[in-house]
């Protein structure tokens, strides 16, 4: 059975990705930075669809954790065919008023724990020459938003990135595109003033905030075979947002 690894896989999108792809017949590798349980509650809902699922830690500004998760993955499940790198955080303010830590932890965490991830995964499956990667960065990384130059600064560096990983990795046979997320009801969300929501809504074609779901259905079409000309590509799933 086709393997996939998605990081991030707690909640939210990671979690929504997760069981979308259970659904559709893969075995899951989930990650998790510090909520074991919620990722064990993911884990469960995979099992329930009849697909095999583990879970680990990874700190994702630490490359040997996502090495030695993805070789453990492997283990466990057999080789990998699919990779979504969801783990990411945010450290927002106004960018004269940030601390270096606080402009740093974005950069680290979603731009170059993205990079490891892919080149812990891309490591083994370019020699098999197959494969297929989807990052998960933002319309912020697109169109900037004010109080997150430093998440906004991550998200823009993982779209320059996919594309030029597309070119070095096409001849080879595996896959990298990224998604491009909207505002999506996860627990960021859900912690906002309604006035706020409302004004998002506003600015939203579709009149909604998108759910989780919405994200992981895009997802595994990317991975999958359907998707197999598409690589390099930025796919913005937004609602018809204007910013």
């Amino acid at each position: 059975m086709p393997v996939a690894l998605v990081t991030g896989a707690s909640r939210g999108i990671g979690a929504a990705c997760a069981q979308r792809l259970a659904a559709d017949g893969w075995d899951v590798g989930l990650t998790y930075a510090h909520d074991r349980i919620a990722c064990e509650a993911t884990a469960e809902a995979v099992r329930r669809t009849g697909r095999r699922a583990v879970t680990l830690r990874v700190e994702a500004r630490e490359p040997a954790s996502i090495e030695a998760a993805v070789a453990e993955i492997e283990r466990g499940l057999g080789p990998l065919t699919a990779v979504v790198v969801n783990a990411g955080t945010t450290r927002d303010g106004l960018a004269v008023r940030m601390s270096a830590d606080d402009w740093r932890e974005p950069i680290e965490v979603n731009l170059e724990g993205t990079a490891s991830a892919i080149r812990a995964s891309a490591a083994r499956m370019l020699p098999r020459r197959e494969g297929s990667i989807v990052a998960v960065t933002s319309v912020v990384g697109e169109h900037g938003n004010a109080g997150q130059a430093n998440y906004a600064a991550s998200k823009a560096g993982i779209m320059g990135m996919v594309r030029t990983l597309a070119k070095e990795f096409g001849p080879d046979g595996v896959r990298i595109n990224a998604v491009a997320p909207g505002f999506i009801r996860t627990r960021l969300t859900d912690a906002l003033p309604e006035e706020q929501v409302d004004a998002l809504r506003g600015r939203t074609a579709l009149g909604r905030l998108g759910e989780p779901e919405d994200i992981a259905g895009p997802v595994a079409f990317l991975v999958s075979p359907a998707a197999g000309f598409l690589t390099g590509a930025l796919v913005s799933v937004d609602g018809g947002l204007s910013l």
